[in-house]
């Protein structure tokens, strides 16, 4: 998938440590957010001394399967936060994640999930640093959101981030993939996550019907019994333990956990249980598609305590096959969650919880968080012993009701739950918004760039003079440039390697600065002295469609002209074994409007990825604005 990967190392220490610090950054606003709600809080308490001793009505009690998701799916989204903070998620989640996810699906899924991946290859560190807080974020709103339309709004919070990271992070759970099994994890473990939201999201009031726990226990029935046909269907690869000499379908995915890093007693169980699948896949997969479909049929049937013993049963298994088959799902370095099982069983024990009869003792529809009774806080602000202007009481109805108070006493009255409630849809914001603004541009962060050949060094010495002849026959010498910044580099006519992609960049480079662009000159001295004819230069000008760009100059000369050139600039050069084109330094120099050198940077282009391009591109721009600003 072009683009998708940055060709970085993902422990590349110069994108890690900027990672670690938009985390660390972000962490110390997320502590400020919750310090700030409840200072204000405690503050406005204060001024409205009614607000301590007005008690809101209580809401209608949670449903026990309800909590469960809630309080489960909260956790789960934290932990899988917290996974997000690895060292190594900032270059390492497109192409060791998601591009492995898509490679068995079909081209569209790989389309759309490639421009996923190269928008977070554009800008890692934000990307990253957002997956981390959005999803910290959504777990503290479900676990501090207990009611109302605040809780129900968290569920809706869940199913679109669970949305979102099912279609573009796991290609829709491989759904569109040959081998699908609900084994191995299908149909996502974000799939689990969106339902789970949805679920939360619905009102109080179809939770409170007993329709409900019987339709979600037998749909869940139902699709256990779907899963267990696929796993038996013939021709799949999940019978045979192994396949022309080689594991079956079950057995490699089973292997492949089995490689990867982690401690040595996990690794000796899995791989034992890959030589058993091997060994005996057929038995193996007889017992799955067997309890796979047994707990389905059985919950499907919708008879409570059939479901409670399918329920015990699907548990002890679905912990075996999280165990044996899904590696726990958070181990090999790049875990992004525990997996599908944990979440699935998780909604398989609601939906069972759900058909158990619960004593509803509220009739009374819940008031939002906030709300009281206001006559009787009146009353209770009036019975207090209140010295003549020093407590205000509680906003009085009429004209002189102004919103600010309005506001500050529902605040006041708000439960401490509600308020850091608050903190957490705050948190998701602090997450979102960076990512949005950089998502936003067309260019990509400059740390790309910088990862690959290090920052830039600062110089202050006059350019050397040159004066070359440009690829319209024209002749240039670097004085007739004064009083316009110039992006210098060398390439060669004939390359096939770098000098395109260094010439890709300064063209990017070139449309990036917009308006500015007649104040700068992106100019390159050719670097081969056989290949220096004009001819030469316009051919790779056309094939780079470098032609358009006005302010592009490739500049040539005689190899008795271009050699001091060279040397004045320290560019290096060596012919190349069986071949036309000349190793050489690549390296781009800024130089001022005034004429003096302010900056080297070494410019290898790396691997050449749409992201790797415009980052360089974006650090050409940026040099070219501070040697604008310089002058």
């Amino acid at each position: 998938m072009p683009g998708m990967n940055s060709g970085l190392n993902i422990s590349d220490p110069t994108v890690v440590a900027a990672f670690k610090h938009a985390v660390l950054h972000q962490g110390l606003w997320v502590l400020a957010i919750f310090a700030v709600l409840a200072g204000a809080w405690v503050a406005i308490r204060e001024f409205w001394p009614a607000a301590r001793i007005a008690v809101p009505t209580p809401p209608v009690p949670e449903m026990p399967a309800r909590r469960l998701l809630r309080i489960g799916f909260g956790l789960l989204w934290i932990v899988d936060g917290l996974l997000q903070a690895q060292p190594g998620m900032a270059v390492g989640l497109p192409s060791q994640v998601i591009k492995p996810a898509a490679e068995s699906s079909p081209a569209w899924v790989q389309h759309l999930v490639n421009w996923a991946g190269t928008s977070w290859s554009y800008h890692p560190v934000q990307a990253a640093a957002a997956a981390v807080w959005i999803q910290v974020g959504i777990g503290l709103w479900l676990l501090l959101a207990t009611h109302g339309r605040l809780s129900r709004l968290a569920g809706v919070a869940g199913l679109g981030w669970g949305l979102v990271v099912w279609v573009f992070g796991e290609s829709f759970g491989g759904i569109f993939a040959p081998g699908l099994s609900w084994l191995t994890g299908a149909p996502g473990a974000a799939a689990c996550y969106a339902v789970a939201g949805l679920l939360i999201a619905l009102p109080a009031r179809i939770w409170r019907d007993a329709r409900t726990g019987s339709l979600m226990v037998r749909c869940f029935g139902v699709f256990l019994v779907a899963m267990a046909v696929l796993q038996a269907w013939p021709g799949r690869g999940f019978w045979q333990g192994d396949l022309h000499g080689q594991p079956g379908s079950l057995a490699e995915t089973v292997q492949s956990m089995a490689a990867m890093s982690q401690p040595s007693g996990t690794a000796d169980l899995v791989t034992g249980f890959a030589s058993l699948v091997r060994a005996h896949g057929f038995a193996v997969n007889l017992v799955a598609v067997g309890v796979i479909a047994g707990t389905g049929l059985a919950l499907a049937s919708g008879r409570r305590q059939l479901c409670r013993y399918a329920l015990y049963a699907l548990v002890m298994f679905g912990i075996a096959d999280w165990v044996l088959v899904q590696d726990l799902g958070i181990l090999g370095g790049l875990g992004t969650d525990p997996n599908s099982m944990p979440p699935m069983l998780l909604l398989a024990s609601a939906a069972v919880m759900a058909t158990a009869p619960a004593a509803v003792t509220a009739t009374v529809p819940a008031k939002t968080a906030g709300e009281t009774d206001e006559p009787a806080a009146s009353e209770a602000t009036a019975a207090a012993p209140v010295a003549a202007g020093a407590i205000p009481a509680a906003p009085a109805a009429g004209p002189r009701r102004t919103r600010l108070a309005r506001v500050s006493w529902a605040f006041a009255t708000a439960r401490l739950a509600t308020v850091t409630a608050v903190g957490a849809i705050a948190v998701i914001a602090l997450g979102a918004i960076p990512m949005a603004a950089a998502q936003s541009g067309r260019t990509a962060s400059s740390i790309l760039a910088q990862a690959i050949d290090g920052n830039t060094a600062p110089l202050n010495s006059p350019a050397p003079a040159f004066s070359l002849t440009d690829q319209h026959g024209q002749r240039v010498a670097l004085s007739s440039l004064r009083g316009k910044a110039v992006l210098l580099t060398f390439l060669d006519p004939v390359c096939v390697t770098d000098c395109p992609l260094i010439a890709q960049e300064f063209r990017e480079a070139g449309e990036l600065l917009g308006s500015q662009a007649r104040r700068v000159e992106l100019v390159a001295v050719n670097v081969n002295p056989l290949y220096h004819d004009i001819s030469y230069l316009q051919a790779f000008d056309r094939e780079q469609q470098l032609t358009g760009l006005r302010n592009w100059l490739y500049l040539t000369g005689t190899a008795a002209q271009l050699e001091p050139v060279w040397k004045n600039y320290g560019i290096a050069s060596e012919t190349l074994p069986a071949g036309a084109m000349l190793g050489h330094s690549d390296t781009a120099f800024v130089i001022a409007p005034n004429g003096r050198l302010v900056r080297e940077l070494d410019f290898d282009p790396g691997p050449g990825t749409t992201a790797t391009i415009s980052s360089f591109a974006t650090e050409l721009t940026q040099a070219a604005e501070q040697a604008l600003g310089q002058s």
